[in-house]
Parts: structure tokens; sequence; C-alpha cells
């Protein structure tokens, strides 16, 4: 055999050669969806606003009751789009594909491909306070799960071509290859496996490549000239990388109180999203800079064209309208708020630090990147990959030092203010812990309807003990639910609540089991999750729980024991791929 029909031989029989084929495809694929997802935006842009250029003077030039009507009526399509096609679509979808990794295998509905880039390229074009990223990490990883789903690959195989997908979205959205693959692999999978390593890079190399073919290969934003002006000055860096952080922290807390709040609100889902883009309206005729991607504002702080009191300003204008667009139902990612507002945050406290020590200090562009890149560190507690997505897009070498401190700093107290990021918080609230493992995770998205036996073995509450002792002798089970007339819930009456009046046999037709019946009963719902009832059983270590229609309510459906949860989570362990004995 030659040397090349060696080669794809192995290329195409081994674990690691079909998963590089595999992830180069889903890469091409992620490369023309983030490509095409771009040009949407702009064709939607200018149908809305009659231009695609630069959207701050776009706004300029705008009447302002169009301005306030077109977030609204973009918000009259996105709300309908997603809750009656697809719900997951809402929002900035980096959490949904990490569910997706960590509980299902990796499989994400086909149809996320297209619900999400319609629902976000409106949101994004008619000003939604939301960035590209998010959309294109979710319609990336859907493209990669499709994949997998046609050529039926396994759940590892599956997770790894999620991954693939979201570092081609990241890769081609910034232009930053090296950040795309950092992203997936720190975030997404939290999996720096070689076997993982290699089919990711090559996603984001391709998707990378096909993107600077189509939009050019120029770095996002143009630097001003940097130096270290004074060692004294890696102190105030510091200083930005702690204030990063608590923002980055604010940011996650106002968001998902937003949501809750919105939430409160009684009226259907797909009406509030109309609603919350006419207040994002409003906010824009205030303060044009928080509307849409926000990179013209960005560009404005790099170059200090912004007075540092606006700049502070902008920064709460800029978490409250990203906010609002998110809970009131319009999709699109956080990823580029979180830029704006650490640009802004970093131009404020820059400008105000070249006032007051102008002899000692660099100019306010140089604290505006760090910024931003702090900002995202705090937000996602992602630092690494923030310092290279940072890098990749200013392509500035210079600001590696004061970028690290920065990072780290804002990752360690965003961290201490709150365990969860961005992203996970969104989990956590849903009863999903990452940090508590794969396995776990999967008990709290199971119920107990999918464990629990339906057939019980009940008796009434008028049996009598002789009659209840015939029943032991012939019955499995070792502890018996007792009902009323109407098969509600009495008791249940366990082996040890009788056995000592098993050898009184002239009280066998004298005493009925509800007299010896335990009435203090601990009970479940069809709707609780295998983890309560695990807990539940495991607190007195009882035999089996009975299974009623609700809280408070005492009508029996059925019973569920210790191992019909092992049963069931051991069967959906082996199919999602997490129990460590399929291949990947």
């Amino acid at each position: 055999m030659t040397l090349m029909k060696k080669f794809r031989h192995n290329l195409w029989t081994t674990e690691q050669g079909v998963l590089i084929l595999m992830g180069v495809l889903v890469g091409v694929l992620g490369g023309y969806g983030a490509v095409g997802f771009r040009l949407l935006i702009d064709f939607l842009r200018t149908l809305a606003y009659g231009s695609d250029g630069d959207f701050l003077e776009v706004l300029a030039a705008t009447p302002w009751w169009w301005l306030l009507a077109i977030p609204a009526l973009g918000g009259l399509v996105v709300g309908p789009v997603i809750y009656f096609l697809a719900k997951e679509a809402k929002g900035h979808g980096v959490p949904e594909v990490m569910e997706a990794v960590n509980l299902r295998g990796g499989l994400i509905r086909k149809r996320v491909v297209v619900v999400k880039s319609l629902a976000s390229a409106i949101s994004i074009a008619v000003g939604g306070s939301v960035g590209r990223e998010g959309p294109i990490v979710q319609i990336g990883s859907a493209i990669g799960s499709t994949v997998g789903q046609v050529l039926k690959v396994s759940a590892g195989r599956m997770r790894v071509l999620v991954g693939c997908g979201a570092a081609a979205g990241i890769a081609a959205t910034f232009n930053a290859p090296v950040a795309g693959m950092m992203f997936a692999m720190e975030i997404i999978l939290g999996d720096f496996a070689v076997a993982t390593f290699s089919p990711i890079v090559l996603s984001a190399v391709m998707a990378t490549a096909i993107s600077r073919f189509y939009l050019g290969d120029f770095p996002a934003f143009v630097v001003p000239a940097y130096q270290l002006v004074s060692a004294w000055e890696l102190l105030l860096y510091a200083g930005l990388g702690l204030a990063s952080g608590a923002v980055g922290a604010i940011f996650s807390a106002v968001l998902y109180k937003t949501e809750d709040l919105v939430d409160a609100v009684r009226i259907p889902e797909y009406l509030k999203t109309p609603l919350a883009g006419l207040a994002l309206g409003a906010m824009g005729l205030a303060f044009p800079w928080v509307l849409g991607v926000g990179y013209e504002g960005i560009e404005l702080a790099l170059h200090h064209q912004l007075a540092w009191w606006l700049m502070l300003i902008i920064v709460g204008a800029k978490i409250l309208a990203t906010s609002l667009t998110i809970a009131g139902g319009m999709s699109g990612g956080i990823f580029a708020p979180s830029l704006v507002i650490g640009a802004m945050l970093g131009g404020s406290m820059g400008g105000l630090a070249h006032e007051l020590w102008p002899g000692m200090t660099a100019g306010p562009g140089a604290y505006a990147i760090v910024g931003m890149a702090a900002v995202v560190a705090g937000a996602t507690h992602g630092p690494i990959t923030a310092f290279l997505i940072l890098f990749e897009m200013t392509g500035g070498y210079q600001i590696i030092l004061p970028l690290m401190i920065g990072c780290t700093l804002a990752t360690l107290v965003a961290q201490q203010i709150n365990r969860d990021s961005i992203y996970t918080r969104k989990l956590s609230r849903r009863g999903i812990d990452i940090h508590a493992g794969k396995d776990m995770n999967l008990l709290r998205s199971l119920t107990v309807a999918q464990a629990m036996r339906s057939e019980v073995d009940s008796v009434p509450q008028d049996m009598t003990l002789g009659s209840f002792h015939d029943k032991v002798l012939t019955s499995k089970y070792a502890s018996f639910p007792v009902v009323d007339s109407h098969g509600e819930l009495v008791g249940i009456l366990s082996h040890a609540d009788y056995a000592g009046h098993t050898l009184e046999k002239e009280l066998w037709d004298l005493v009925v089991v509800a007299e010896l019946a335990t009435t203090q009963v601990q009970t479940v719902t069809p709707h609780d999750t295998l983890d309560v009832a695990l807990r539940k059983i495991s607190s007195r270590d009882y035999a089996t729980l009975p299974v009623v229609a609700s809280q408070g309510s005492r009508r029996l459906l059925g019973v569920i024991s210790h191992r019909d949860i092992i049963s069931v989570y051991t069967r959906k362990l082996r199919k999602s791929g997490l129990g460590g004995g399929e291949s990947t």
C-alpha cells in the first residue's frame, strides 16, 4: 500500500479521521451560514431604514416616529415566529446549545437553523440591542447537529459536531479562528481533549476562510496606537478589570430580573415583543448608541469621540436596552452588547484617568479595548476566549499584558459575585446545574412521569388484617398504598407497620388496614424531577413513593421506587452517550 493510499485509508476508517472530515464539512456550512446571516441582516436593515450603512448616521437621518415604530413592527413579526415555530430561538441562544450538549447528546431541532436566522436577523435589523454571535453560534451548532443526525452519528460525535458549528460561527463572525475554537472548547463543550481539538480547529479555519473570501480580511476595529506610558498604569488596568467583573455580573443580574418582570405580565408572549420593541425605540430616541449591534459606538469610544461621563451613562442604558430586547422576546446574542458595555466603561475610566494624569496614562482608546475584553470575561466567565477574541479582532499585539490583567481579574470578581455566568445562569434557573456534571443534570431533566409505574398494588382502607396478610404472602411488594372508595390516598402500609400483629390472629378479622397505615406520607407528582424523587426516597429509605396528581391532591396515579429511577436513568445515560461506554 502506497503512502497516499494508506493516508486515505486511515482518514476514512479511523475515528479521528472521520471526525476531521465531518468537522471540515460543518466548518464550510457554518461559514456560509455566517455569511448568509450577515447578508440577510443588511438586506432587512435596508428594508427597514433605507440603508445598511453606518447605523448611527442612518438613525440620525430617520424621522423620530419611524425610529419609534420600526422596533415595534419588528417585534410584531419576531414574537409569533418564535412562539409558534421554535421557542428555543428566543433570547441569546448559547444556553440552549449548552443544554443540548449536556443533556440531549447534542440534538438540536433542524428547524432552529431557519427560525433562529430569520428571528435574529429581523431583531438586529430593526435595532434590537443584541449581537450576531449568539444566533450564529446557535445556527452553526444546529448545522453541526443536523449533519450528525443525517449521518446518524453517536452522541459523542454529535457533541463534537455541535462544538464545530459553534467554533465556525464565532470564527466567521469575528474573523477570529483561534477565539472561535476556544469559545467552543471553553464555554460550549468544556472539553480540551485532543480528539475534540482537531475537528474544531479545522472547522474554525474553514469558516474563517469562507468569511474572509466574501467579507474581506481585516480587523473588526481600527485600534489607535498604544504604548504603556508608565508601569503605574497597570494598576489602572487592574482597577478596570475589577470594575468590569462587577459590571459583567450586574449585566447578568439585570437581564434575568427583567425577564422575571416581563414574564409576570399576563398577556400572550408574542404580544410582549412588539411592546418591548416600542419601549426600545423610545430609548433609542434619547440614546441612539444603544440600538443595533453597537460597533459604531465602539469606534467612537476607541477614538475618544464621546465624553467620559456620557460613556458612563451609555453603560447603564445599554444594559437596560439589551435586557429589554431579550426579555421582551427578541432574538440575538449578548456578546456584542458586552463589547459595547466594556468599551464604554473602559473609555469612561480611561478618559477620566487621562484628564487627571495626562502624563502617565495612555489614551482612552486603550482602556476601551481592555474594557471590552474584561466585561466579556466577567459576563461569560470565559477569560481565555475574551482575551483571544479581542486580540484577534483588533490585531493589537502591544496591549496583551493589560488584556490579560483585565480579563483575569474581571472573571475572578464576577465568579465571587455569582458562580454562574450569563449563559449558565439561564440554565440554573431551569434547574440545570452545569457545575454538577452531566449525569446529575440528566436526573434533573427527567420527570417522575417517565419512571413511575401506573399499575399500583394498592389496598382498600377497609381491608381486614387477615385478608392483608394473605395478600402479602402472594405479593412481590413490601409496602402498599392504602386508598379509600374513591381511589384517593389515605396512607401507606409497609411490612414494618403490620409485622407486630401477625401473631395476633384473633384480631385479623377485627382490625382494618387503615388503623395501621402511616398517614403522613411523602408523595411526588408526575411533573417532579427524578432528582426530587430520589432525594425524598433516600431521606427515609422508603421502598416506594406514591405518585399523586398534583401538590395537595390525594388522587393516586402510581408509585415510583429507587429501582424505577435507576432503571430509567441508566437507559437515558446510555442513550445520550454520557455513560462512558459509547465510542466518540
